[in-house]
């Protein structure tokens, strides 16, 4: 079995007996943006996968809704949501059981950002490698910056097994219970030299 594959059944064997626990709270998060913020309910987004492939994420909105993308700013509840990375979880019953994603990997960005940061930071470009995450190395670090960002994802590319999706899954669900910035790690990964990633 390739590595692809055995991630891929890493991921439905995780996710498979949580889909009806997931499926509820998307349910009931959807709810709470319909009533404190209407419609639309959902926000979807062409976004580059593994090997470039183009793919629709999909995410609970958690903006306001102006014609001018750069007058949109967050809403009160979705600003809840972002804290703890809630309006990422369609990605779970949609773009992760679809396989457009996995449940740990690089997170997917928009084509033009992704141009922009491999010609900052070549190394940026093993992040299509492996297929896209929910969550990552860069997300339990709350990396900052392009720098960091692109060693993050090139480690994560270079020296991925199960048991660090199980401590990066572990992690994020523990961000999530507390918040980003309390629940997050910190690193001192040489920049450049992704293969010295060590995890505390």
């Amino acid at each position: 079995m390739s590595a692809l594959a055995r991630k891929r059944a890493f991921d439905l064997a995780l996710l498979l007996p949580l889909v009806p626990l997931f499926a509820v709270a998307v349910a009931a998060l959807a709810c709470g943006v319909l009533l404190c913020d209407g419609r639309p309910i959902f926000f979807a987004q062409p976004r580059i996968g593994r090997d470039r492939r183009v793919f629709h994420i999909l995410k609970l909105r958690t903006m306001t809704c102006e014609p001018d993308p750069a007058a949109r700013r967050p809403t009160r509840f979705g600003r809840f949501l972002r804290l703890r990375g809630l309006d990422e979880l369609p990605q779970l019953l949609v773009n992760v059981l679809r396989g457009d994603m996995s449940l740990v990997g690089p997170r997917p960005l928009t084509a033009a950002d992704a141009e922009r940061l491999i010609a900052e930071h070549p190394p940026f470009a093993r992040r299509f490698d492996v297929p896209p995450g929910l969550t990552g190395l860069a997300q339990v670090y709350l990396a900052q910056g392009s720098a960091l960002t692109a060693a993050l994802d090139a480690a994560y590319a270079e020296q991925r097994t199960a048991l660090l999706d199980l401590r990066i899954l572990l992690r994020t669900a523990w961000m999530n219970l507390v918040g980003k910035r309390r629940g997050a790690l910190r690193t001192t990964l040489p920049i450049g030299r992704p293969r010295h990633l060590s995890w505390p």
